[in-house]
């Protein structure tokens, strides 16, 4: 299978990348890395991406920032940070990615745990992880020529552990193996409409 990796230099793209480069023909993807540059919050960017990789079987999307801090103190501006830099990039590339996607291809985009096991400061972040949830289990009715879309919904990685020192405590940290088997199961599986938690 051709299939590009957005985000695949990143510490969960890096988990699809090594689950899937040795039996596929992958294409990295980064903003300022990978064999494409391409920046996903430009809608222009992504068309440009998705003409030049031409068509594919696979698209994975590893990417998304959004905003960390107490609701009282939270603006419009910083809740729309997570809608536009992890829902609307993704949503984007699936919705330009049609055409190029062959049929029974698939689309996996990348939420996250603070929907389901939120933190302190993190009320944006699950409510962007939330709409990629919910958006892969409404679109996944709708999909055309036998194309799938799941999401993959990881912990912490252990590898980030450090990073994210503090903000998660409780959380239990998980291996970038079981995390590329989610890339994996959903890219090379037979489900659609999943939201696989890696946890």
């Amino acid at each position: 299978m051709k299939i590009v990796i957005i985000g695949a230099s990143g510490a969960v793209g890096r988990t699809a990348v090594q689950a899937l480069s040795g039996r596929h023909d992958v294409v990295t993807v980064g903003k300022t890395s990978g064999d494409i540059q391409a920046d996903i919050e430009d809608i222009s960017s992504i068309q440009a991406l998705c003409q030049r990789v031409g068509k594919i079987d696979a698209m994975v999307c590893a990417v998304g920032h959004g905003h960390f801090g107490p609701v009282k103190d939270m603006t419009t501006k910083d809740f729309l940070k997570g809608i536009n830099g992890k829902v609307m990039s993704q949503v984007n590339l699936v919705l330009a990615g049609f055409d190029y996607m062959n049929d029974g291809g698939s689309f996996t985009l990348t939420s996250g745990v603070l929907n389901r096991d939120p933190i302190r400061g993190g009320a944006a972040a699950a409510a962007a992880n939330g709409a990629i949830d919910g958006f892969v289990k409404g679109a996944a009715v709708d999909m055309p020529r036998g194309i799938r879309i799941n999401a993959v919904s990881p912990e912490v990685l252990e590898t980030s552990r450090q990073k994210y020192d503090g903000f998660f405590r409780g959380h239990t940290h998980v291996s970038d193996e079981a995390v590329g088997l989610a890339y994996s199961k959903s890219v090379e599986g037979c489900l659609t409409g999943q939201v696989f938690i890696v946890e």
